[in-house]
């Protein structure tokens, strides 16, 4: 079975090129296939987002050409302020 950030994962690889072409740099907030959110750190797009959706919940991908920027699956993760 496919997880949902699995799926938002593909959804960002099947879409790169175009979302490069609006938000190259930015970190991405992605849920349900869509883009939720941009930012310019990863951790302004956790902190931000985690205060209207479940951690976990939505993946977040540094918006760069090629693979050198994917991101790691996190089940869980714990943000400090």
């Amino acid at each position: 079975m496919v997880s949902e950030l699995e799926k938002d994962f593909k959804w960002y690889k099947d879409h790169q090129k175009e979302l490069v072409a609006v938000y190259n740099g930015k970190y991405l907030v992605i849920k349900d296939c869509a883009v939720i959110g941009n930012y310019d750190s990863e951790l302004q797009a956790i902190q931000e987002t985690s205060k209207k959706h479940k951690l976990g919940s939505f993946l977040v991908q540094k918006c760069e050409p090629g693979s050198d920027s994917y991101t790691q699956t996190y089940h869980s993760r714990v943000v400090f302020n």
